[in-house]
This record gives C-alpha cells, sequence and structure tokens, in this order.
C-alpha cells in the first residue's frame, strides 16, 4: 500500500470492558497499536490515536448492584485503574474516553436514526429466557444447564466448553439463572434488527480491497457462505446503556454503541484541536482509519461495524488490523489456573519496556497466537536491549567520560559502520509500517551485533593502556556511540521512555528519525546512567506467585448464586469390612512433585509422588477433569501404598491416589491438613 507523505491517519484500539481490570491481553494490543501510531509520528505523519472503555450492557449493571454503587461510580472507578495502567506501560494515547458519554449517545442514536431512515432496522416479536425472580430478561451467558448434545452440568446458554456444541438457551436441559437459580420461562418481547443481508454485495466490494488479512478474509468467507443473519441490536430493561429514541424500556445492545464509541472518542478530541469532523468520518474523507483488535472480535469489526458505516452514510475502516491471543507459557491464560496476568501485578515486579520490547519482537502482520514465555522473555530482553544495545553505550561511555572529558571526536573513524546501520533504515521503516516489528527487532539486533563485533575488534580498553594508542579510543568510542544513537532511534517506537534517557545522555532534545544520518561528531556528552537492568528469575517467578495468590483470592471472593445447593445423591455404603481386612490397607502422605497430561487418556494424570522412600512413585489418577497438573505440583494428598503394581497402557503405575466425587458432580483430591510430611501413615 502506498501513500503520500505527511498523511492523515485515526488509529483504535479495542476497548477494553470496564468490569474489570486490565490483563496482558489488552496491554498486547495497545503496546502493538502505539507501537505503529509512534512509528507514524517519527515519519512526519498527522496520526492520532484514540481509545475509550466499553461501559455498557447486563455484566456491569449486575456487578455495580453487587458492590451496592451506580453503574456510573464503577466505570469511572475502573477507568481510572485503566488509564493508570496504560500510562504506566507507556500507551500514548491522544484521548482515552467512555461509551458512556453525550458524544456518543448522541452518536448511536444519529446512527440508528439513519439506518432506519433507509429501511435497514426491523422490528420483531422474539421468544427470550426471563428470570421470574430477578423480573429480568437474561444474556445467554447467564443461563445455565446440561448441554443438550453431551449432557455436560454447568454449561453456558449459548456453548458447551465440554464438547464444543452451540445452541440456544431454550435447548438446554434443566436450565437456571445463574443470577437467582431460578427456571427460567419464556416471554415474548419485541427487538430491534439490523438487516445485514441487505448489504451484503457492499461488505463484499469492501473486503475485496485488501482491507483486512488472508485469514480473516477466509473466515469471513465462511460467514457469508452459511448466510448472513438479521443482527439483534435492542436489550430490554433493566439494562445499562442508551435508551433507543422512540422506544422506552429498549436500549442499544452494547455491540452497537461500542464501536460507535470511537466517534464518541473523536468527538471529544476534535473539541480542544479543531478537527473537521467530515475529513475524518464524512463518506468521502480521505483520513487513513486503522482498527487494531483481538481475532475474537474479528465478526463484530469486519461485518457489523463497515455495513453500520455504509448504512449511515458514512466512511469505512481503511483496514482492521487483527491479532492473535496472548497465551503464557504455552498455555491459554486462566484465571482459575492462576495465569491470567493482571496489568498492575505484571507493573508491580518488571519493566514495562522490557514486556514492550518483547512483544514487539513476538509480534507480526498474522493472527498467529503470541506466547508469552517468561524464560523466554529473561533471557530475550537480556541478552537483546543488556547485552547488546544498552552495551554499546555502557562500554563507550566511559572512555569517553573520563579520558576525553565527555568530548566526542571531531571524526567517524569508521563511516562505513555508520553509513551501514543508516542504510537499514529504509527496511526497518517499512518493517514498522507492515505491523512486522518482530522482523524489525531482528534487523536491528542483528545490526547491534555488527557494532559490537566492531568494538570487540578494536579493544578500545587495550588501546586506551598505551599513550600511542589512546587518541583512537576518542574515535572508536565515538563510532559506537553513534551507532547506540541510531539503534535507539530505530527502537524509540518500542521504547519511548529508554530514547529519551538516551537522548538525555547524548545531550540532545529527543531521538529524531530525520536526523538518523546527521553524525554527532564534536559534541559533549552527558554522565552515562544505566537504561535497564537485567531481569532475574527471581522477578518471574515473584509475577507468577503474585498471579496465583490474586487467583486464590479471587475464587474465595466469589459467592455462589443465591440458589438452593445441588443436591447430590450419596452413593449406598459398601458392605462392613473387618478391622484387619482394614489395617492391611497402608495409607501415606505423600507430595506431589510432578504432575504432567498423559497422551491419548482422556482421563489420567501421571502424577511422581514421594512418600519418604529413596525413589519417588508413579502413579496414574483418573482426575484429568478436575485439575491443571501445575496446580498439583507441591500440594499433599493421601496414597495407598501398599497396592500391587498395575501396568497399564502408559507405563506401571505404583499405588492410588484417594479422591472423593459423585457422578459428575465434581472430583477432589484428599489433602491432609498442615503439618503432615511425606511417608507419615495415616490412622
Amino acid at each position: 500500500m502506498t501513500h503520500q507523505s505527511p498523511r492523515r491517519i485515526l488509529v483504535t484500539s479495542a476497548l477494553p470492558y470496564a468490569n474489570g481490570p486490565l490483563h496482558l491481553g489488552h496491554i498486547i494490543e495497545t503496546i502493538q497499536t502505539d507501537i505503529w501510531v509512534r512509528a507514524q509520528k517519527m515519519f512526519g505523519h498527522d496520526c492520532r490515536y484514540l481509545c475509550a472503555d466499553d461501559t455498557h450492557g447486563t455484566p456491569i449493571m449486575l456487578k455495580a448492584q453487587q458492590m451496592g454503587i451506580t453503574p456510573e461510580a464503577l466505570i469511572a472507578e475502573v477507568s481510572a485503574s485503566h488509564q493508570a495502567d496504560f500510562a504506566d506501560f507507556m500507551i500514548g494515547f491522544d484521548i482515552f474516553h467512555s461509551t458512556h458519554s453525550d458524544e456518543n449517545r448522541r452518536m448511536a442514536s444519529e446512527v440508528f436514526l439513519k439506518l432506519d431512515a433507509r429501511g435497514l432496522i426491523s422490528r420483531k416479536t422474539i421468544k427470550q429466557a426471563y428470570d421470574p425472580e430477578k423480573e429480568m430478561f437474561l444474556p445467554d451467558r447467564f443461563i445455565k444447564g446440561e448441554c443438550p448434545k453431551c449432557g455436560a452440568l454447568d454449561q453456558y446458554g449459548d456453548n458447551c466448553e465440554k464438547c464444543g456444541a452451540t445452541y440456544s438457551p431454550t435447548e438446554l436441559k434443566n436450565p437456571r439463572s445463574v443470577l437467582s437459580g431460578a427456571t427460567p420461562v419464556e416471554r415474548d418481547s419485541e427487538h430491534y434488527f439490523f438487516d445485514l443481508p441487505q448489504m451484503e454485495g457492499q461488505l463484499k466490494r469492501w473486503l475485496s480491497e485488501d482491507r483486512v488479512q488472508p485469514a480473516i478474509r477466509a473466515k469471513l468467507q465462511e460467514w457469508f457462505d452459511s448466510g448472513l443473519q438479521a443482527w439483534d441490536i435492542s436489550r430490554d430493561s433493566p439494562y445499562f446503556g442508551f435508551e433507543i429514541p422512540g422506544a422506552p424500556g429498549k436500549f442499544f445492545y452494547v455491540w452497537l454503541d461500542a464501536p460507535i464509541g470511537y466517534i464518541g472518542a473523536f468527538l471529544k478530541l476534535a473539541e480542544s484541536t479543531n478537527l473537521n469532523f467530515a475529513d475524518y468520518w464524512g463518506e468521502h474523507a480521505e483520513t487513513e482509519l486503522y482498527h487494531f483488535i483481538g481475532k475474537d472480535i474479528a465478526y463484530f469489526h469486519t461485518l457489523f461495524w463497515p455495513a453500520m458505516l455504509m448504512g449511515a452514510g458514512m466512511r469505512t475502516p481503511t483496514a482492521v488490523f487483527t491479532h492473535g491471543f496472548l497465551t503464557l507459557n504455552g498455555e491459554k491464560m486462566s484465571k482459575s489456573r492462576g495465569t491470567f496476568i493482571q496489568a498492575r501485578t505484571y507493573l508491580n515486579h518488571l519493566d514495562p519496556q522490557a514486556l514492550r520490547y518483547y512483544f514487539a519482537a513476538k509480534l507480526s502482520a498474522s493472527i498467529d497466537d503470541i506466547d508469552l514465555s517468561l524464560d523466554d522473555f529473561r533471557q530475550r530482553v537480556n541478552s537483546d536491549l543488556v547485552g547488546k544495545v544498552v552495551n554499546i553505550a555502557s562500554r563507550c561511555a566511559g572512555f569517553i567520560q573520563k579520558q576525553f572529558n565527555h568530548q566526542l571526536s571531531d571524526t567517524l573513524s569508521a563511516p562505513h559502520l555508520n553509513a551501514q546501520l543508516i542504510a537499514a533504515g529504509e527496511s526497518i521503516k517499512n518493517r514498522y509500517e507492515r505491523r512486522e516489528t518482530g522482523q524489525a527487532m531482528r534487523e536491528i539486533m542483528a545490526l547491534a551485533d555488527l557494532v559490537n563485533q566492531y568494538i570487540d575488534e578494536k579493544k578500545p580498553w587495550t588501546m586506551a593502556k598505551t599513550p600511542e594508542t589512546l587518541p583512537d579510543v576518542q574515535g572508536v568510542c565515538t563510532d559506537g556511540l553513534n551507532a547506540f544513537r541510531i539503534l535507539m532511534t530505530y527502537l524509540a517506537p518500542v521504547l519511548p521512555e529508554m530514547s529519551a534517557k538516551a537522548a538525555q545522555f547524548l545531550n540532545l532534545p529527543a531521538l529524531r528519525w530525520e536526523a538518523i544520518a546527521a553524525p554527532l561528531v564534536a559534541h559533549t556528552i552527558n554522565p552515562f546512567e544505566p537504561l535497564m537492568t537485567r531481569i532475574e528469575q527471581t522477578a518471574t517467578d515473584a509475577l507468577l506467585a503474585a498471579t496465583h495468590q490474586e487467583a486464590q483470592a479471587l475464587m474465595q471472593a466469589i459467592t455462589p448464586p443465591s440458589a438452593e445447593p445441588k443436591k447430590v445423591p450419596i452413593e449406598p455404603i459398601a458392605p462392613e469390612i473387618g478391622i484387619d481386612a482394614f489395617t492391611a490397607i497402608d495409607l501415606r502422605i505423600a507430595r506431589i512433585v510432578h504432575a504432567e497430561h498423559v497422551e491419548g487418556a482422556a482421563k489420567l494424570l501421571k502424577l511422581t509422588l514421594d512418600i519418604g522412600e529413596e525413589n519417588p512413585r508413579q502413579v496414574f489418577a483418573g482426575i484429568k477433569s478436575a485439575y491443571d497438573p501445575a496446580t498439583l505440583i507441591g500440594r499433599h494428598t493421601v496414597m495407598v501404598a501398599n497396592l500391587k503394581p498395575r501396568q497399564m497402557k502408559f507405563g506401571l503405575s505404583e499405588g492410588m491416589v484417594l479422591a472423593a466425587s459423585q457422578g459428575d458432580g465434581g472430583l477432589f483430591i484428599l489433602s491432609p491438613d498442615a503439618g503432615a510430611a511425606p511417608g507419615m501413615r495415616v490412622k
């Protein structure tokens, strides 16, 4: 895609939902967006970055009720938290607004009325699940029951997490409201629908113009092939949101007014910056508009959103950039497993710039998932930023400061090296433009390797020992610091704070892309101060420990629904046995030293157990459905130590752990109180 310079660009990232703190999944997206925006600004373009909190919907309303505050108070509290986290990760919004704003209310109503005037809004009476105790209609995710396909218990009203089936809430067996525990009843309600199928031709033309990545285009084609459906854009009272004009008790569904929040944020920004609405959002606006989103919301941003804009006579996005999910150490982040890292928890333990760099090194223009491997994170940051880039400055600065009174030489000793670094600028610039930041980081680190190799070959520390070669040290170190200046300029979109500190050290107002080719010679620098320190394993271990503690506190704080607890039928007591039969069973305290999945086994985990013997025992236990192996390591349980070993398909099982279960009602390993030690006999 070619552009004339300078360009006028409007950029957004997805709006975080205002019912809780930010996690690293939010942060990876805003870091990707922020890097792209900072690069565009460094290249001299007029680029504005908008975002807001997504504040409407039933979950917001219910959480506020639970906390005993108004929804407005809740979203104000969450907004302050979100903005503090974003600021500490150096996300440079031009404005961060809220979808619960006068600007957004006005625009949502305006878009709806335009769609209605064009015949794109229809009204239809539908049957919905209704909670007779709470006296409210229930969203799908507020209904649970048994899966109609596989019978799994405790599944949501829209899909089964066990077998993956999708269905309507009315198909659930034994459904219940998660709010009251009551059995939902069906009630008629008139709803408003956006006629998405009527926009199919325009959507296909828009998508044919290279607006989305190939993988997203292929997914969209599947939706076209299966047939677009009219979209329900209304919700019934009680609901926290904007009331539909002329429809008392009916509210805009959150996914209608949330993307319109981009426009609402723009209107707020325009108040203080004198921006013209038609230049940015008019049907023929020449401003480039880009949305950065996760692949889980591609459906809304690449079908509903452009269709709404088309129907309202407004411009459509220039492109929608989609990224994959964030995983942690190869696993999906999970609150229950203690691997759902909150942004603030990370900030309490580690440098935000380290994560900005690591994500930059992992991101590409694809929608592949991005894994945060904490070992790789630590090693890469230490190797690349500390061991390569910062190392150049720290190696050269001391000689310039002590031997040459902070003064750089009048000329470069290795202009060829300087020229090589400058020549790479166009390629790195193109990598930033195409969101290939991982490739850009690799190019930059390859240049850093060249510079360190040059310094190693010249050995200024040896040259400084003899009067004859001492003057040459100034030239070599001037070469090194000029290279450092260029590398830090290339890294500035990723590391804004370190870039600013590097500029201060080099006695420059800022590191500017257009100044890369101008060598820094006959110039006085400031004393060097460390720009980044190594990340130790103790820090990442502390991060994980804090995350686990937060997860445990969260699970303890969750109060069950007010419904009566589910009554589990008790199995009949087995026939009586004598004391001799019981004492023949040797029960021992065992510490789980390792646990892992068993490939090919649907129910088994392989446990390595310490019961005080020289060699640990290997046991296969049918508890896979109840436990993540990582959460078992270090726990104590009870095992049958004198059970005859059994050769299984997957290996030899040398005992049995004790667990309580009742049909599908749960599975729990037995754990002794604190003070029990491996090998103790249970009596």
